[in-house]
């Protein structure tokens, strides 16, 4: 194996063995169980990504997946970085808007 598969292995064996430790925990606390499988999405996502470009195979992860489930989670990603994205442009106009507020008091002054 290339050193970055073998990299992207370990990788994701770290983090299915991480996951399965904080799950198996009573009671499984929701941030880190939350965090863990974050990070295991994330682990397989660069492994899949990384077999993929080397041998041309499609993301062996993917046959879990009925193509209903994968369309719905492409919906729910894309309303959640639609909704940070909005989240992001209401934090930027109300600094703008408070520096305007500091700047006329400072005129003021």
């Amino acid at each position: 194996m290339t050193k970055k598969i073998d990299t992207a292995l370990k990788d994701l064996t770290k983090a299915l063995e991480k996951h399965a430790q904080i799950v198996g925990l009573k009671p499984v606390p929701r941030k880190k169980a939350g965090r863990a499988a974050a990070e295991l999405r994330s682990a397989a996502a660069a492994y899949a990504n990384i077999v993929e470009a080397k041998t041309g195979q499609t993301n062996p992860f993917i046959d879990f997946l009925d193509p209903a489930t994968i369309d719905s989670l492409s919906k729910e990603r894309e309303l959640i970085v639609a909704h940070k994205a909005a989240e992001d442009d209401a934090q930027k106009k109300s600094e703008k808007k408070s520096d305007t507020v500091e700047s006329k008091a400072a005129d003021r002054e």
